[in-house]
């Protein structure tokens, strides 16, 4: 029996979950150079009213951006790990931002209400999803109707998928590729969900 602790350690350098122990070094600036908080929400093209879902937060590098920016909004951030959330938690509640949501999911359903989500974003996130065609059903369900899937993958991350591996995953769950930004190494596409009557 493999314990958290061995998956973890083993996941730092290769494929599968983020190890908790290691969010830190999700927070250096470094990042920048391959996805800055602020380049993400001009591709998200973010309203103040908007209700935002971050899907695998982390420690929160982009959820603060994000979350100063929904100024009549809302941001909810779901994780598959209680640490995660709670670090995130802990770095939103010190800069007094308090529109934001913590929900902890189990990894197989979204328990969020339907048609709910202006944007749903993830980055470097859905390579580590084990039911991949399984969320991307839910996600379609909770997303609005004009609602935009916006998925990030940059370099260096073991589970990251092409971008025709995307693509192809992602479209074939009621989704559209709408927007490609980026390079091959860097990208971010984003998908609109379709139309019910284009079905």
């Amino acid at each position: 029996m493999i314990t958290k602790e061995k998956q973890y350690k083993n996941s730092f350098s290769g494929k599968g979950v983020f190890p908790p122990k290691y969010a830190f070094t999700l927070l250096i600036p470094f990042r920048n150079i391959f996805l800055s908080p602020r380049k993400l929400i001009q591709r998200l093209d973010l309203k103040e009213d908007h209700k935002v879902l971050e899907i695998g937060p982390g420690p929160g590098y982009f959820s603060t951006h994000v979350a100063k920016k929904l100024k009549r909004g809302r941001l909810v951030l779901l994780d598959i790990q209680c640490e995660m959330l709670d670090f995130s938690k802990k770095r939103l509640d010190k800069r007094k931002i308090t529109n934001v949501e913590y929900k902890l999911t189990d990894g197989v359903s979204i328990d969020l209400e339907s048609d709910d989500f202006d944007r749903i974003f993830m980055v470097t996130v859905i390579g580590e999803v084990d039911n991949q065609s399984n969320y991307l059903n839910e996600i379609n369900r909770i997303l609005k109707e004009d609602g935009v899937l916006s998925i990030s993958e940059l370099a260096g991350d073991p589970d990251k998928l092409s971008i025709e591996e995307l693509q192809s995953l992602v479209t074939a769950h009621g989704f559209e590729a709408s927007d490609i930004f980026g390079s091959k190494l860097n990208y971010t596409v984003n998908f609109r969900k379709k139309n019910k009557s284009d079905m």
